[in-house]
This record gives structure tokens, sequence and C-alpha cells, in this order.
């Protein structure tokens, strides 16, 4: 049986042994995509549509990167670079287009989950400049929003061995069925371990945005738009959210390696 808190504790060695190599990265694929993703944020719906489509490219190049990143750790972490082929830097770059489309399929689905939310509130009438939805309404779509959250974390913890197994084992789609095989009967675990990490990094980012964007209000003077105070508090976000980001492909080729094992222990048994 593989346990998550062995499984955290191989990944929390990796990164203590290789925390030189991993920091040019961190900083590289991580902290600077998200420093700038965070400042571009407030001003990506406020401007002309044609300088709105270019901000939404560099945001999208920007995941790209993070995307990078992540895959570059993995293959740092699966230590399988001699299996997989080469530098893990020159890995993450042959796999990074199987890992978008698969990432933007993914996220297709997560979309169609919160299309019906959307549309009716989309569809709702205002009153004062407020939604009103009636009882009817409401309810049902309520029930429909919780069961949509269950879903999609659901959903997550299933497809949580995607990177790894696109690293790995070379597969475009297939990474899919391929990861909801391996989580199968280890899922509800796996979704204890992504609700711990989600409320700590929810707790994290809030306090962090919290603290030193009032910190940086006083300083700086109040945001709006792209403010001298709403970069550095979205510098200081990063620092926390490359922290946070770095864990979780860690994390996820540690737990590949082992399901991967005991599948491959579990065939071999007679």
């Amino acid at each position: 049986m593989v346990k998550m808190g062995t499984v955290w504790d191989r990944a929390a060695e990796f990164l203590t042994d290789n925390l030189p190599a991993i920091l040019p990265i961190a900083l590289f694929a991580f902290f600077v995509p998200l420093s700038i993703m965070g400042s571009l944020g407030p001003v990506l719906n406020a401007q002309a549509a044609g300088l709105a489509y270019a901000l939404w490219i560099i945001v999208f190049a920007l995941a790209a990167l993070v995307n990078w990143g992540s895959l570059t750790l993995v293959a740092m972490a699966l230590e399988r670079t001699d299996k997989v082929g080469g530098e893990p830097g020159a890995i993450a770059a042959r796999r990074l287009v199987p890992a978008l489309a698969v990432w933007l399929a993914i996220g297709g689905l997560v979309v169609l989950l919160s299309l019906p939310v959307v549309l009716t509130l989309a569809s709702a009438p205002r009153e004062a400049g407020t939604l009103s939805i009636p009882v009817a309404v409401a309810w049902p779509l309520m029930i429909y929003l919780v069961c949509a959250i269950v879903a999609a974390i659901w959903l997550l913890a299933r497809l949580i061995l995607v990177y790894p197994v696109i690293v790995a084992e070379k597969r475009w789609f297939g990474a899919i069925w391929r990861s909801w095989k391996l989580t199968r009967g280890v899922g509800l675990r796996i979704v204890g371990v992504l609700l711990l990490y989600f409320l700590v990094v929810i707790v994290g980012m809030l306090a962090t945005q919290t603290v030193f964007g009032s910190i940086f209000k006083l300083i700086a003077g109040p945001d709006g738009g792209l403010s001298l105070s709403s970069v550095l508090t979205s510098v200081m976000t990063a620092v926390v959210g490359t922290g946070f980001s770095v864990i979780v492909p860690v994390f996820t080729a540690r737990l590949y390696l082992a399901l991967d094992a005991a599948e491959r222990d579990r065939a071999a048994a007679p």
C-alpha cells in the first residue's frame, strides 16, 4: 500500500538534497512568470481590444513557461533522465506541447463543469446593480455548484499524475487514462492531500496579499490598475507562490514512482 506520508517524505528529501539545482528553475520558470502575471492581472480587462489580446498572449506564453518548469522538476524528481532521454530541461522542452495539449483538454472539462453556473448568472436579471435569482433557480444552482466542485476535486485527484506520465512514458492524451488507472484505489487519500494543500496555499496567499498589500499601499500610495504598490504586492505573492509551485511537480513525480512500482509488484505477484 502506498502511503501519502512516505511520498511526502521522499518529495521533501528530494527538495532538500537538490535545492541548488532547483532554485534557478524556480526563479526563472515560476517566480518571474508569476510576478509578471500578477502585475498584469489588474489591467487585462481594462485595455483596448488589440492590447488586451496581446496581453493575453503574453499571459499564455508565461503559463507555458510555468508548465515547462513543472515538467523540468518532474523529470528531475523521476530520476530517470537516462531512460527518458537527456537533461531535465531538454526533456521538458520536448514534452511541452503534449503537456499543454492535455492541460487545455483538462481545462476544457473544468470549463464545461462551470458553464451552467456561468450561463445562469449571465442571464439572471439585475436589480439595483445586484443579481436577482429566483429561489426555484437558486437552490438547484447551489446544489449543482457543490456537485461540480466535488467533481472537479475528484477529477484533479485522479489526473494528478498526468505530467509524470507524459514525461516518463512519453504519452499524449493517453496520459489521462494512465493517470486514472494508476490512482485507482488511492483517490480519496489524494483528495485529502489536495484539500490540505489548497487550504495552506489559500491561507498563505491571502495573508501575503493582505499584509504586504496594505504595507505597500501605505508606502507607495493606493493602487489603481498597474501601480507600484500592485507590482510590489504581486512580487511578494509570487515569492510565496513559487514555494508552493515547486512542491507540486516533485510530489506528483514521487507519487508516480510509488504507484508505478506498486503496480509492477502486483503484476509480478503470483
